[in-house]
């Protein structure tokens, strides 16, 4: 420790030897449960004055070391009326304190009178009484709290638990950590709106070895439809001549009848049906005689002897006539 301590009673012309710093409390909604006491690094208040919290980590010790709660009372009646034997009741206490993204924070619990003051805002302000080092100005402690209405410190507003709810998110989301400073948080954003800018016009102009315009892609896939219904026809009409085929050399080898033929190409038509056909007529037999239709002559239509046939009947003793009939 550097020198003798000195206390500050931070509010703007109190006309003391002491200072007091005012931060401002929530303008809506209920009291908070964590409000912020100090800003880290150098201090400045209103009327010119200045400090050093350099090491917000005095503060927490300071206050572990106490093993008490922090009071927080109406316009420091805890520094300057009950000195003098006057009463100074609380109207919060804070239990516990915390450094949080360059701020020092301290957790509330209000009595009923501390929330209505602050609540129907007849309260908008908290002035921490601050512990310091004549000799260097840093900050070692924080004795009392006090709701004023006149400020000193340039601190942010607080805003209520649920609006530092909604900036840790916001943190979060960025992926930075509660420790984050305000430069931080631009930058995070400025890179976020840099990105989105880039997807954007990547978005609009994609890249040709992963994109295809959309017009082209149609046209492509017309191309590829219409040669797909082309194949389809050709294996078709492949699968009918082989068909055929397979149907005609049926019925000419007696394996089928004209009466099942139908029957047979309907089989055929199925998925893997000709094979099971082609392997059936293998198999079975003839169960029709062979057509000799090809090879028959009308019966009204006479029939010459060439030289040698009529020379085969004269060696073999044959009428003409019959031999003809055989021949049929």
């Amino acid at each position: 420790m550097n020198g003798p301590l000195g206390v500050a009673l931070c509010a703007e012309g109190s006309g003391l030897t002491t200072a007091l710093n005012a931060v401002a409390i929530p303008g809506e909604g209920a009291a908070p449960e964590w409000v912020e006491l100090l800003p880290v690094g150098k201090v400045i208040g209103r009327d010119g004055r200045e400090w050093v919290n350099d090491q917000p980590g005095l503060l927490l010790d300071a206050q572990n070391a106490l093993a008490r709660d922090i009071p927080v009372d109406l316009e420091h009646a805890t520094e300057l009326l009950a000195p003098k034997g006057a009463p100074a009741p609380a109207v919060g206490w804070i239990k516990e304190l915390r450094v949080d993204g360059g701020r020092v924070m301290g957790r509330v619990e209000w009595t009923e009178t501390g929330r209505n003051a602050v609540e129907s805002k007849s309260y908008r302000y908290l002035s921490p009484v601050i512990l310091y080092e004549k000799t260097t100005g840093r900050i070692r402690g924080i004795t009392s709290v006090a709701l004023t209405n006149r400020p000193n410190l340039y601190l942010s507003a607080l805003n209520g638990q649920e609006d530092f709810m909604d900036l840790k998110q916001l943190l979060g989301a960025l992926g930075l950590p509660d420790t984050a400073t305000m430069d931080d948080t631009l930058s995070a954003v400025a890179a976020l709106k840099d990105s989105a800018g880039k997807t954007l016009n990547t978005a609009q102009s994609p890249s040709l070895d992963k994109f295809v315009p959309r017009a082209d892609y149609d046209t492509a896939l017309g191309r590829a439809t219409n040669a797909e219904q082309a194949l389809d026809a050709l294996k078709k009409a492949e699968q009918a001549k082989a068909i055929d085929a397979a149907i005609g050399k049926a019925l000419t080898d007696g394996k089928i009848t004209p009466a099942t033929e139908a029957y047979h190409r309907a089989q055929c038509a199925q998925d893997g049906g000709l094979a099971l056909f082609e392997d059936y007529c293998k198999a079975a037999p003839v169960i029709a005689d062979t057509s000799t239709l090809d090879r028959r002559k009308p019966d009204d239509q006479g029939t010459a002897l060439n030289a040698d046939e009529r020379k085969v009947c004269a060696q073999l003793g044959l009428d003409a006539s019959e031999y003809i009939k055989t021949a049929l």
